[in-house]
């Protein structure tokens, strides 16, 4: 007979020593591993959403106190805890670390990843090593969230205390938009790699170049590049060559990723006090008396100056919470005299040889303590990259295009993955339309919607013409980041014009019908392109399609 798991035959094996969990036993995908897995469809159903049914977060967003929350995220920056005190009495750099990390998981490839879900509070983001102590800044908003309520998603507040940090630390912003609706459980739709170890790399093919799609960082667990280069290895050529490719997969250009680089760098420190091997598990991996915190800490304090994060130990500037142009300066001052030393943690960085005193950075706890500066490889490539560093000095030089330059990155970096701007909602939304938001002229709303549907149909195209049009415009839309979709007939333009799947010859006939038709009656043609696939639809099946107008 099959052991019960029971050693206590006089114990009812119904409450006692039978197994009650599935965990160890054999599961249905064991048994048909090629079954299809449905569970996706459950993703972010109602039944994890503690929100009522009839919850609208825009409605809540924009009954919230919006000034007095940001008063309030300017005051947090500088009310250091005993439980993590504040690196400079300022957590500023802390939580551009924190909002940097949130979105920089977006990726072009297929949309998914960024800020725009609160996933940074889920497995497996709130876990990754490069994620290191960031359990702590989100504790530090519990006070502000619980204030504020359901009116500020983490979302939306993850972001916005990130703009607030650099505000707070005399930096360049360009403004925030809110509309981030949280989710409420991990997210099982996004391939983040199939390596099964922090930090694998079994994501590439014959080259650099080469990384699996649609993944964007270079190994298994970071955000972007590794700090101490390609696997570790201390090159900042080679270093740039990883910078260039993941930041081009996360829609950024040389500029941009050099203007995010040293902007986000101007700030903060980061941390490897010692011996990695005393920190404990990650979130997830740690004991319930943790109560939701990772990366437990013996070294010292574990805590200040004692603490132990991605290994590197150093601010990169002089002044640390204050924006500067500290970081270039540093970079070219020093450019020749560069040296390759070991952190307290073993981690591979750079510090200037026989620095000037003034260029010595304050200690996290005592700031008439001066210590030494730092650079990572990926910091070093700034400068040894030709591209990089002609930007670089051009930055160095004019210190108020590189302000710019950070504020409109920093603000792409938060916002790429939102879609288009009529989605943004907050009295700190720019005016001003950006080429990466794909802006769409405003479409019109007053034309006679039936004597354009009269058009078409006395037009002569065929129902397969005008419905295969209509999805082929349509079925560009994805989610991931609100892009594509029929609005600004997009279809009329390369590269979709010419997509073998969207039939060129048919579909340049049929878009010089629809033009006419649209021109005639003052329509958009993305308008009319639907309106034909309505047309055809109700010609073919001879119900009523709903058409709402309106698409630029």
């Amino acid at each position: 007979m099959k052991d019960l798991g029971n050693d206590d035959l006089g114990k009812c094996p119904v409450m006692h020593g039978t197994h009650s969990t599935s965990n160890t036993g054999t599961k249905n995908t064991d048994w048909w591993p090629n079954q299809l897995n449905l569970n996706i469809l459950h993703q972010h159903g109602k039944k994890s959403n503690p929100m009522e049914d009839d919850f609208n977060y825009k409605d809540a967003f924009n009954s919230l106190d919006y000034i007095s929350l940001k008063k309030d995220i300017h005051a947090l920056m500088t009310d250091s805890q005993d439980w993590w005190p504040a690196d400079y009495g300022h957590y500023g750099g802390f939580f551009i670390r924190m909002t940097w990390h949130a979105a920089g998981t977006y990726r072009i490839g297929d949309g998914r990843g960024g800020a725009g879900t609160g996933a940074q509070r889920f497995a497996p983001l709130n876990s990754w090593p490069d994620n290191g102590n960031l359990d702590k800044a989100r504790r530090l908003l519990w006070p502000i969230k619980q204030k504020y309520g359901n009116k500020i998603s983490w979302a939306d507040l993850l972001v916005l205390t990130g703009i607030v940090a650099i505000e707070s630390m005399g930096g360049p912003v360009f403004g925030f938009g809110g509309g981030r609706p949280d989710i409420w459980h991990p997210e099982e739709d996004i391939y983040w790699g199939s390596e099964d170890e922090w930090l694998g790399d079994n994501r590439y093919g014959d080259t650099r170049q080469s990384l699996d799609n649609p993944l964007a960082a270079v190994q298994m667990g970071l955000i972007y590049v590794n700090p101490e280069g390609p696997n570790g290895e201390p090159n900042p050529l080679l270093s740039a060559q990883d910078i260039r490719e993941t930041f081009a997969r996360m829609a950024m250009n040389d500029e941009e990723t050099v203007a995010l680089t040293a902007g986000g760098h101007t700030f903060g420190k980061a941390h490897g006090a010692g011996d990695a091997g005393l920190v404990g598990a990650e979130p997830e991996g740690s004991s319930i008396e943790e109560q939701g915190f990772g990366w437990k800490n013996e070294h010292g304090s574990g805590l200040g100056r004692d603490t132990i994060t991605s290994g590197i130990e150093g601010s990169w500037t002089s002044n640390p919470t204050q924006w500067d142009n500290g970081y270039f300066d540093l970079l070219f001052k020093y450019e020749d005299t560069w040296k390759l030393v070991k952190s307290p943690a073993g981690a591979n960085q750079w510090t200037p040889e026989n620095p000037d005193a003034e260029d010595l950075a304050p200690d996290a706890e005592d700031p008439s303590i001066r210590v030494p500066t730092m650079m990572t490889t990926a910091d070093m490539a700034m400068i040894r990259d030709p591209e990089y560093r002609k930007i670089s000095k051009k930055f160095h030089e004019n210190p108020d295009i590189f302000a710019d330059a950070f504020a409109r990155a920093w603000f792409k970096l938060l916002h790429r993955d939102m879609g288009p701007k009529s989605r943004y909602l907050g009295p700190d939304v720019p005016n001003e339309d950006l080429i990466w938001q794909d802006p769409v002229p405003k479409g019109n709303t007053s034309y006679d919607v039936n004597a354009i549907k009269d058009a078409i149909k006395s037009s002569g195209l065929s129902v397969s013409e005008m419905v295969e049009t209509a999805w082929a415009s349509a079925s560009t839309f994805r989610g991931s980041d609100n892009r594509g979709g029929a609005n600004g007939a997009r279809i009329r333009l390369s590269p979709q014009k010419d997509w073998q799947a969207n039939k060129p010859e048919q579909l340049s006939k049929v878009l010089s019908v629809l033009s006419e038709i649209a021109e005639a009656n003052g329509a958009s043609v993305a308008d009319t392109i639907i309106l034909a696939g309505n047309v055809g639809i109700e010609m073919a099946s001879g119900m009523d399609v709903p058409f709402m107008p309106g698409r630029g």
